[in-house]
């Protein structure tokens, strides 16, 4: 009956362990994503998911139109927005802290 319940006791404890390494960090990076999606507005410098510089011109609640060159506007998913350019300095920093 012992080696039943140390069993259930280590399964317990794994599932702890998974918790606070796995799904928790994921939790949170996925809200500091969305709140930085949130925070998107016209004239914020980007750069997407892809790899393109540029300037947000344009906004809806779920596209955006990005100025990557003068007088070249592509329009994209705000979702591929990768960080914003200034931004990722203040991440680096306060993670750090």
């Amino acid at each position: 009956m012992q080696g039943a319940y140390g069993s259930f006791f280590w399964l317990i404890i794994l599932f702890g362990f998974m918790y606070f390494m796995l799904i928790r960090p994921q939790k949170k990076e996925r809200k500091r994503r969305q709140e930085m999606l949130d925070s998107l507005k016209v004239g914020d410098k980007v750069v997407t998911l892809g790899g393109f510089y540029g300037k947000i011109v344009k906004l809806d609640d779920t596209t955006m139109k990005l100025e990557i060159a003068e007088n070249l506007r592509v329009k994209m998913e705000r979702t591929a927005v990768n960080y914003i350019k200034g931004e990722e300095e203040k991440t680096v920093t306060e993670e750090k802290k």
